[in-house]
Formats: structure tokens, C-alpha cells, sequence
């Protein structure tokens, strides 16, 4: 690539327009589009300086064709060298308080996930970098031992998948979550897991032994039932059959487990949501939930550019109803209120959702997991016991 290639900027090139527009030219952000062919099997389009950058780079063809030299996107991992790896947090609206990610980004590569701008904080893109320069955490298991062995420590539900999805490809030759896993069943310590990957099945043989103690549950993100909206959406996550046939898996083995109807986009998949519901109980669930789209800060303008690209008829729709249902704004962060919007839209969707879920006869339990058997692992050199 000739120097001329790179563009260097003070300010990032993408800035979504206040109000939506129909004709390529109002869209600024599309011209900081990947081609194709080097994003292929990705969901972000642009690859975005993350918003602490002094400058922000931009490629764009020179005339000789300089942009044909540029490889395309592969996924590469390096080591996260955390010396913690329980993160606390007190938000008031969520039922956990502590969590594990086992890797930092993910090659789902989930268009809408909340979670792409953490990868700002690594100086990365929350765009393509996020689904593509990961980060895994080895030392997990033994740092979690560590810490459930901390003799402050009080045992609470673990909730593993909540930023970023702890199956996805690299768990099958890292098996990081397996050894959590492990160490979680090792101890008697109870975990839920949220997960968009079939692989779960592979450690099906210690959440069963855990879910007879009342130690683990599992929810499963089914987004659409389209395969077409899915791959397009979730480009390497389980396909939807997959992600029901694990739902039924789980079930059948006396795990807990729990669809999730996330997240619901308005005019896109909002009209899936019996369906989606259907076919859960049907796979054996026995507890749902959804979420409202959420689009903090660069998810926004990555969700555009995705959307322009995929269903421009669709993009004013689309960002009318999410602005009706967050206050007429693209994102509402406010407590009580990120997950489930307001107004007559949000309204609607709550309702349709509560009137199934009654219909199919979910969530008329809801699974408790105990702490009653937390076991604390023995520190090394702590004395055994005389008695």
C-alpha cells in the first residue's frame, strides 16, 4: 500500500446522521466500508478508530489500486494477562453481581452486541478488530480457584457470557471455559451461563452433574429463526436449528435452561417473537426473557452501517420505532430502562411477549440455584485441619 493510501485524522471519519436518510450520499459512514471480500464471514462493515485515539486512519484507493494489496480480516488471539478474572459490578437492573469472560472480543461477530466498545479501551476498533484481534484468558481457572478460595469470599450465582459469549470458535482448542467449568463443580459453586454456541453441549456431562445440586442453568440467545437474517446478523454463531437442538439437549439432561429473545429489533425480528417462543417450548424450555435492542456508543453507527448495507428499505423504519421506544433518541442508557424501552411500541412488545409466554406455559417457575454446598478450595500452604 502507498503512503498515500492512509489518511490520518483527528477527529474518527464515521458520524451517523441525526435523522435518517435514504440516499447513499447521507451516509458518511459507508464510505469508511470494508470491501467485501476482506470482511467476508464478519458483522461490522467498518473497521472504526475506537473513540480514545488521538487519530483515526482511514484507507481509501489512491488510484493504483493499492487496496487490492490488504489481506482480509483473520482471527488472531493473544494472552490476557489479568491477575483478576471475577468482575463485580452494582447495576441495579440485572440479577448478578459478579461475572467471568473468559475472552475479551468475539468472533461471533454479532452486529448489534453492546459489548464492541469495550475493545476501545484496548486501543482497538469496536468494528472489525472486536471480532477479529481477541483476547484469552488461560490462567482463568486457576485465577478463579484463587479467588473463590479468598477467605472473604461469599458464594453468589456466577454469570458467565455476559459481554462477551464463552463458547464461541476458540473455546474448542482453548477449552477455557471447560476448565472454569471444572473448578466451578469442584467447589459446589452455582454458575448461569448465556450462550449463542451449541458447543455448550460439549460440557453438557458437568452441568448435568451440577444442575442435579441445583448448581447451574443455561439461557440460549435465539435472535431469528431466519437463516438468512441470522447468518447475515450473527455471522458465526450456531445456526438457529442448532441453538433449539441444544435447548432440547440441555432439557432433557434436567438442566435449566432458558431462551432469550435477544435482542428484539423493531421491524426486523420483532415479529418472530411467538415463533421464537414456540419453538423453545416445544425444544423443552421452561423459562424466557428478552431484551431490547441496545445501541451505546459506536454500536450505533456500526448497527447503521450494517443495516444500510443489508436493509436500506428498512433503516428508517427500523431507527423510528428504536427512537419511540428510548425517549426519541438512539439509546437510553437510564436504569430500569436500557433493557426494555418505553412508550406504546415497547409497550406492545412486552405485552406480546408476557401473553405467549402465558400460552406456552413459561416461566411459571423460575430455577433458584443455592450456595448451600460452596465448598472453599484450600489455599496453598494453608495447614490441614487436626479435627
Amino acid at each position: 500500500m502507498s503512503p498515500a493510501s492512509s489518511h490520518a485524522l483527528k477527529h474518527p471519519p464515521v458520524t451517523a446522521p441525526s435523522e435518517p436518510a435514504g440516499a447513499p450520499a447521507d451516509f458518511p459512514e459507508l464510505g469508511a466500508a470494508i470491501d467485501r471480500a476482506r470482511r467476508r464471514g464478519r458483522g461490522a462493515q467498518s473497521n472504526a478508530s475506537g473513540r480514545f485515539e488521538a487519530e483515526a486512519r482511514v484507507a481509501f484507493d489512491d488510484g493504483w489500486q493499492s487496496l487490492d494489496e490488504l489481506p482480509p480480516f483473520k482471527t488472531t488471539v493473544a494472552i490476557d494477562t489479568s491477575r483478576k478474572v471475577i468482575t463485580r459490578n452494582d447495576s441495579p437492573d440485572i440479577g448478578f453481581d459478579r461475572s467471568i469472560n473468559p475472552y475479551r472480543g468475539c468472533e461471533h461477530g454479532c452486529v448489534y452486541c453492546f459489548a464492541r466498545p469495550t475493545h476501545a479501551y484496548l486501543g482497538l476498533s469496536p468494528g472489525l478488530d472486536f471480532e477479529s484481534k481477541l483476547f484469552a484468558k488461560p490462567d482463568a481457572p486457576s485465577l478463579l480457584e484463587k479467588e473463590l478460595a479468598a477467605p472473604g469470599y461469599e458464594p453468589r450465582m456466577i454469570a458467565i457470557g455476559t459481554n462477551t459469549d464463552p463458547y464461541q470458535p476458540i473455546e474448542r482448542e482453548r477449552k477455557i471455559m471447560r476448565g472454569i467449568l471444572e473448578v466451578l463443580e469442584r467447589t459446589s459453586h452455582p454458575v448461569g451461563i448465556v450462550t449463542k454456541s451449541a458447543l455448550v453441549l460439549r460440557d453438557i456431562d458437568i452441568l448435568q452433574r451440577m444442575a442435579k445440586r441445583n448448581l447451574a442453568k443455561v439461557a440460549i440467545s435465539v435472535t431469528s429463526l431466519d437463516p438468512k437474517l441470522a447468518r447475515s446478523m450473527e455471522p458465526r454463531a450456531s445456526t438457529p436449528p442448532k441453538r433449539l437442538e441444544a435447548l432440547k439437549q440441555l432439557s432433557e439432561a434436567g438442566i435449566p435452561t432458558t431462551v432469550m429473545v435477544a435482542p428484539v429489533i423493531p421491524a426486523l425480528n420483532d415479529s418472530e417473537i411467538e415463533r421464537i417462543l414456540d419453538a423453545a417450548a416445544h425444544a423443552g424450555v421452561k423459562e424466557a426473557a428478552y431484551v431490547l435492542l441496545r445501541l451505546p456508543l459506536e454500536v450505533r453507527d456500526l448497527f447503521r452501517e450494517w443495516l444500510m448495507a443489508n436493509y436500506p428499505d428498512r433503516y428508517r423504519h427500523v431507527f423510528t420505532l428504536i427512537r419511540d421506544m428510548r425517549g426519541g433518541r438512539d439509546y437510553d442508557a437510564k436504569w430500569g430502562e436500557r433493557m426494555k424501552g418505553t412508550g406504546p411500541m415497547a409497550w406492545t412488545i412486552g405485552r406480546r411477549f408476557e401473553i405467549a409466554c402465558d400460552r406456552l406455559g413459561l416461566n411459571k417457575r423460575r430455577s433458584k440455584l443455592t450456595t448451600d454446598h460452596f465448598a472453599r478450595p484450600k489455599r496453598s500452604g494453608d495447614q490441614l485441619s487436626l479435627f
